[in-house]
């Protein structure tokens, strides 16, 4: 019974918590539960949806392809966060692709079961347009990011919002591991320079390193560095 909607605490996160007992248990019975492995794809860009993906476990990287063929990482997507919702709601092609960097559990929803209650539940609708505009919010801040701090800055930055969004194992280790090639594609830089900077936090002991893994040995230092002193 907890994987029905209407017993399921993850959609207190996102916009299916305004969705009435009967509109759940329709969703309930059309959605159907995937696991995507690390590394495919729930979807990619230019992808046309019939429905939308409701994270259950795990944690996807939206991404961007640029004109020089790097990606640009604009999002990491985590359990409650529902992905593909404006493609499904605009009518349009996906303008991001959504590959796990972690083993995922998630639920596709029909698209007629989003439209449908759109049409008849004024307060579905408003959840769904705020969290859209909180998407627009936190897009907003990658531009002003990437056009006004240096890529030491934001490395450090993405460090701090990794720690704080995900936490640490027990060895003192980021919870999440991304590659360096993430690291770069979330930073908007070459892999080459986010390898040199990680290289040079770690000398100044601001990090400290084990193969992938990275930990944060001193916070404050990292803070300074993103506020600009």
């Amino acid at each position: 019974m907890e994987s029905r909607c209407e017993n399921c605490i993850i959609r207190q996160f996102n916009s299916l918590r305004a969705m009435s007992k009967e509109e759940l248990k329709h969703v309930s019975d059309s959605k159907i539960t995937k696991t995507i492995k690390k590394g495919e794809a729930l979807f990619e860009e230019g992808d046309k949806l019939n429905g939308v993906y409701c994270v259950r476990n795990g944690i996807s990287k939206l991404s961007k392809l640029s004109a020089n063929g790097k990606d640009q990482i604009v999002k990491l997507a985590t359990k409650g966060e529902v992905l593909g919702q404006r493609s499904v709601i605009a009518e349009e092609s996906t303008n991001l692709s959504a590959i796990a960097v972690q083993d995922m559990e998630v639920c596709f929803i029909p698209k007629e079961s989003i439209t449908n209650t759109l049409q008849k539940n004024p307060n579905f609708t408003l959840e769904v347009l705020r969290h859209m505009a909180h998407d627009l919010k936190e897009a907003d801040d990658v531009i002003v990011n990437i056009s006004q701090k240096t890529v030491k800055q934001r490395i450090a930055e993405a460090f701090l919002y990794l720690k704080n969004n995900f936490g640490e194992d027990e060895q003192g280790f980021l919870a999440l591991t991304l590659s360096r090639e993430d690291i770069s594609n979330v930073v908007g830089t070459a892999t080459e320079s986010a390898i040199r900077i990680i290289s040079e936090f770690k000398k100044k002991g601001l990090i400290h390193t084990s193969g992938k893994k990275i930990g944060i040995k001193d916070e404050r230092k990292l803070m300074e560095m993103v506020d600009g002193f």
